[in-house]
């Protein structure tokens, strides 16, 4: 698993569900995106030897790398779906679009997106 959707999406819902409560589970990721309870033991590994997690018992925790990546993809997420929010889109679609254009814009059309935002 590279820096890849993949790697984007888990470490979004670790960081969400870090912020609900202060303990992470990999059932909850699982809960989360979707997925079988094994396909985030095998995620969970991956991310662990990429420096993005770290895990004590039953607990999952970004370490400072995988807060800070975790941090800049919600972030996109954020200034996406309040774009598109702008545009009219409507709530639900803002988010599912929003979710996929976080992986796939270019810095430089990220930016100018994020500037509009902040222009309004």
């Amino acid at each position: 698993m590279k820096n890849s959707k993949s790697t984007e999406d888990y470490l979004e819902a670790i960081l969400l569900l870090s912020r609900e409560s202060e303990y992470v589970h990999r059932v909850d990721v699982a809960r989360r995106l979707g997925v079988s309870q094994p396909a985030v033991q095998k995620a969970v590994k991956i991310l662990q030897s990429d420096g993005y997690v770290e895990c004590e018992g039953l607990h999952i925790y970004l370490t400072g790398k995988g807060y800070g990546y975790a941090e800049n993809i919600y972030d996109r997420h954020c200034t996406l779906k309040t774009f598109l929010l702008s545009l009219g889109v409507n709530e639900l679609d803002a988010e599912a679009d929003a979710c996929e254009m976080e992986h796939v814009l270019s810095l430089a059309t990220y930016e100018a997106i994020k500037s509009a935002v902040k222009n309004k």
